[in-house]
């Protein structure tokens, strides 16, 4: 996410930076996963940092209670990874929070749609993260399978740093799962992989895109090949003028020799088309005036031609994610390295 967010200020400040020639600046805090620090830096950011505007990071639950905080400080928040649904659909008038990412809403429709179009399932397993994230997935799983006239064989739960899942894995096996649809971040996921060959279930399995960060292919080794899961972006393939121009910054200012190398490919693309289309607001706003910028996202007269995509008044006043399930992309592991599935 932060090299993501880097490389497009770099390219806005060299083209001379904003309203008459201000550059941008980073300014980074951690949240530890932890909603209450979330909320503190939160504050901390804008009274004392004077930022205009926030990128978020990788957790729903902590993203959940920054929500009512932007309200209150009129400060625009664009979320490059958490993907709750209610971040973005949230009951807040106005509403200061915009994303572009995944929505587990579209996401479980695209889960659903790959396990049992594609990989031709019909009884599926969930097995899903004890917090807000999978709670949302838990919904959106079973409205989008209970469209489809499925019902999950067994609806299984974990919590952070659970050292063995093969008692959740063994009891979707015994109740005839025939794909596993797994929400989970690396460190979680990657036990989930060990459990289930450690139990030798050789089932399926797609998951939502936790697994793309982290140390999963690192923690898994020959494992983690064959676990499918979405994306919004692949840097493998032929690439347009953003994913070259962004390629070559990552191998320049990072050392990355490749797409392989791209620590969570989704984070990068996310925060820099998030932050191209902030300083497009920026800009139409004529100030870095909160409800000014949040007006102007919800109203962008120009086309942003970005990395993932051509982003055509990406936000409206009653749609505040730019990216839905037709963005996104189903890769794999393969010898540690996220590859495009072909659909």
């Amino acid at each position: 996410i932060k090299r993501g967010i880097q490389i497009a200020m770099d390219e806005i400040n060299a083209k001379g930076g904003l309203l008459g020639g201000r550059k941008l600046e980073l300014v980074i805090r951690d949240d530890e996963g932890n909603p209450a620090k979330g909320v503190t830096i939160a504050r901390e950011l804008v009274e004392r940092e004077k930022a205009a505007v926030i990128f978020g990071g990788l957790h729903t639950t902590v993203a959940l209670a920054q929500v009512p905080v932007w309200t209150e400080l009129k400060t625009p928040y664009m979320g490059p990874w958490a993907a709750g649904t209610e971040i973005a659909q949230n009951t807040q008038k106005p509403n200061f929070v915009f994303r572009v990412s995944a929505n587990d809403d579209y996401a479980d429709k695209f889960l659903v749609r790959h396990a049992t179009e594609v990989l031709k399932k019909s009884k599926p397993g969930l097995l899903l993260e004890n917090t807000a994230w999978g709670q949302s997935n838990e919904v959106g799983l079973n409205k989008w399978l209970g469209q489809k006239n499925i019902k999950p064989v067994g609806i299984e739960k974990f919590n952070w740093n659970d050292p063995d899942m093969s008692p959740q894995l063994l009891r979707l096996k015994n109740a005839g799962a025939d794909v596993v649809i797994m929400v989970a971040n690396a460190p979680e996921g990657a036990q989930v992989v060990k459990s289930r060959a450690k139990i030798g279930w050789e089932v399926p399995m797609v998951a939502h895109w936790g697994i793309s960060g982290g140390r999963f292919a690192e923690l898994t080794g020959d494992l983690s090949d064959g676990v499918a899961f979405l994306q919004t972006y692949s840097f493998f393939g032929k690439q347009n003028e953003h994913g070259q121009a962004l390629l070559k910054a990552l191998k320049d200012k990072y050392g990355v020799k490749g797409p392989e190398e791209i620590i969570a490919p989704v984070g990068t693309a996310n925060a820099y088309d998030g932050m191209h289309l902030v300083a497009q607001a920026i800009d139409q706003a004529g100030s870095t005036d909160g409800t000014k910028v949040r007006d102007a996202l919800e109203n962008l007269k120009a086309e942003y031609k970005g990395l993932i995509k051509s982003y055509k008044r990406p936000f409206t006043p009653e749609q505040h994610d730019a990216l839905t399930d037709a963005d996104y992309i189903m890769v794999v592991w393969k010898g540690g390295k996220i590859v495009p599935v072909a659909q």
